[in-house]
């Protein structure tokens, strides 16, 4: 693709990167084809290579407007276009930039200037929101489907007893969700001769401000997590840092890229992103004692780990390994409509996304479905009675007898 961007923008380390994107772009359409928003919509506008034009138009100073800004929000940022380009185009980062521009330039209004600061202000404190949550639950008969149920106890945490040490994100919405998640993976990783380990003080990724277009801000909360994490890792601690939410371990191993730019901070966040792991690429198959029997389920591998992560099969391989039996899900690719914030700003495209997602996922008639990322995991079971949980919670009680 041919790019003459504007002057404002040509000779900055954003417009440097945005010109590589675009030129490898060649308009091939294949990414049209695995975008679950032009699947819905039907508009070339609510694919990739629409927006990619859209950003592009921005880009070289054309007119922007508050259409332009709908179909950028429209999109999940599920980066299933990445997996289908043949040119290797990277989308997700070339939307980040776009967003921001257009976001500059097409001022929102008033409620959804609020709606968006609220999300930035509660979600990524974790005492607030957990607190939020309490209250919500409080009243949940009033909101029915719309508060999440109460969460299970943690149970127990090994005590640190093994010379093999990994540091685990606590997260920001995760611990009041479901703190059983982080719990559970201890409890696998102990068995595997791993203590997993949370630092204190280490809070949101900062996926979610900036994923909302506040980029400063979620860079920010990446300065304070690094912080929070660097006496270990600067005294040879831990050997890798465990994400136990996909959703986070995307951004996270992205942390090189995002800060390369804060003299400061940038090697620190490139040894950060070296350390990061997924769950699923620390627990060694042959730790797992097979045994047979132990009921049909549906993963659902949201897109953060699929296709930001590339990583796939590897979940599957363990529950496999431990006895469960894998129903078929249609479409597997796709997303299941949650994306951070996106089933709050976009309800209606993300409630339809989960309806169609549920009924793959169940199609194979699963006594219960699981996934990699808090997200998803709330967001489906707030359309199914089906019950959905973390894949290492499963395994865990599997491992438990």
């Amino acid at each position: 693709m041919q790019t003459e961007l504007a002057a404002f923008i040509r000779d900055t380390p954003q417009g440097r990167e945005a010109d590589a994107i675009l030129r490898k772009c060649v308009h091939c359409g294949f990414c049209t084809a695995t975008c679950p928003t032009y699947q819905l919509l039907g508009d070339e506008l609510d694919g990739p290579r629409g927006r990619i034009y859209l950003i592009k138009q921005a880009l070289e100073g054309a007119p922007v407007t508050a259409k332009t800004r709908l179909h950028l929000d429209r999109c999940l940022t599920c980066r299933a276009c990445e997996s289908t380009c043949p040119s290797g185009v990277q989308y997700g980062r070339l939307a980040d930039i776009g967003r921001e521009l257009v976001e500059q330039r097409v001022p929102r209004g008033a409620w959804q200037r609020g709606v968006r600061a609220a999300l930035a202000f509660a979600l990524p404190r974790r005492v607030l929101f957990g607190a939020l949550l309490r209250l919500g639950r409080m009243f949940r008969f009033l909101f029915p489907g719309l508060v999440p149920a109460p969460a299970a106890p943690a149970g127990a945490w090994p005590a640190p007893r093994h010379a093999r040490r990994m540091l685990v994100l606590a997260g920001c919405v995760q611990p009041a969700l479901a703190p059983r998640i982080n719990a559970a993976a201890a409890r696998v990783l102990d068995r595997c001769g791993i203590s997993l380990i949370e630092a204190p003080g280490a809070g949101c990724c900062g996926a979610l401000r900036f994923h909302l277009n506040l980029h400063e801000q979620g860079r920010d909360d990446m300065r304070a997590l690094i912080d929070a994490w660097w006496p270990a890792v600067a005294r040879g601690e831990i050997e890798a840092i465990v994400m136990t939410a996909s959703g986070c371990g995307s951004t996270v191993k992205e942390y090189g890229h995002l800060l390369a730019h804060d003299p400061a901070y940038r090697d620190k966040a490139a040894r950060i992103s070296a350390l990061t792991r997924d769950l699923s690429e620390v627990i060694p198959a042959q730790a797992i004692p097979g045994r047979a029997g132990l009921g049909r389920i549906a993963c659902h591998s949201p897109c953060s780990l699929q296709h930001g992560q590339q990583l796939r099969g590897g979940v599957e391989a363990l529950l496999a390994r431990a006895g469960f039996e894998l129903t078929p899900v249609p479409d597997a690719h796709l997303c299941c409509g949650s994306a951070g914030t996106y089933s709050i700003l976009q309800p209606a495209l993300s409630r339809e996304l989960r309806t169609r997602k549920l009924a793959a996922l169940q199609s194979g008639m699963p006594v219960g479905i699981v996934t990699a990322n808090i997200g998803c995991l709330t967001h489906l079971q707030g359309g199914t009675s089906t019950p959905v949980c973390h894949w290492v919670e499963l395994l865990d009680e599997a491992l438990q007898g």
